[in-house]
């Protein structure tokens, strides 16, 4: 092997190939997805809990009966 192609060799195995480039890429956005998944169920949970602690008045005016309250709080949180 000539001395250049020995030394382009060597650079190469130390540079990530695109596949792993790519493989990362989209395990971190796999990664940033699930996050916010997981953001927007939490705030589902809490809008959920502020229902249960709202008034019968206060549930009136958004027009949601106590028991309809009790249901939506009780739904799964993926629902």
């Amino acid at each position: 092997m000539r001395p250049d192609h020995a030394t382009m060799v060597q650079c190469l195995a130390h540079q990530p190939t695109t596949r792993t480039a790519t493989f990362w890429r989209s395990l971190q956005t796999q990664g940033i997805a699930a996050a916010n998944w997981v953001g927007r169920q939490l705030e589902r949970r809490r809008s959920r809990l502020a229902l249960l602690e709202m008034t019968d008045e206060q549930l009136k005016d958004i027009g949601l009966s106590r028991g309809e309250a009790h249901t939506e709080y009780m739904r799964r949180l993926w629902d």
